[in-house]
């Protein structure tokens, strides 16, 4: 699965730092460890938000460029991606698959439903939604 991690069984679970710092990435693209703390809410320390980031490129999350003296990390997969990869996950993680994935359908609002079988209408008859 595209967005998996590379080490089965590695949790994609982001801390609540690293979500911020992955969302950083995913909404302005790749940045520098000092441009990354200008975007964030809070002041962290320089080395607090370097190590989120070698957390992240751990979890195989992120991309490192480096040119003359300027590091810049750019996340590996989207945002929406990720989401599918957790949800991937989960219903990995449960003992009955198809009983996760029917509660689950259960639980969505109507408008959700309404995407879902428009996107499996469009995807039965052959269209790339």
């Amino acid at each position: 699965m595209r967005g998996a991690p590379e080490h089965p069984g590695e949790p994609l679970r982001l801390g609540a730092l690293e979500a911020q710092v992955m969302g950083v990435l995913w909404d302005h693209g790749p940045a520098t460890v000092r441009e990354v703390i200008e975007r964030l809410p809070t002041d962290p320390a320089y080395t607090t938000i370097a190590t989120v980031l070698t957390n992240l490129d751990r979890k195989h999350l992120l991309s490192i460029t480096r040119q003359n003296h300027s590091t810049r990390y750019s996340a590996r997969i989207g945002r929406h991606e990720h989401a599918a990869a957790l949800m991937e996950q989960v219903l990995e993680a449960s003992r009955d698959r198809s009983a996760s994935i029917l509660q689950f359908v259960d639980s969505m609002p109507d408008s959700d439903l309404d995407l879902l079988r428009d996107y499996l209408k469009r995807r039965d008859a052959g269209e790339r939604p």
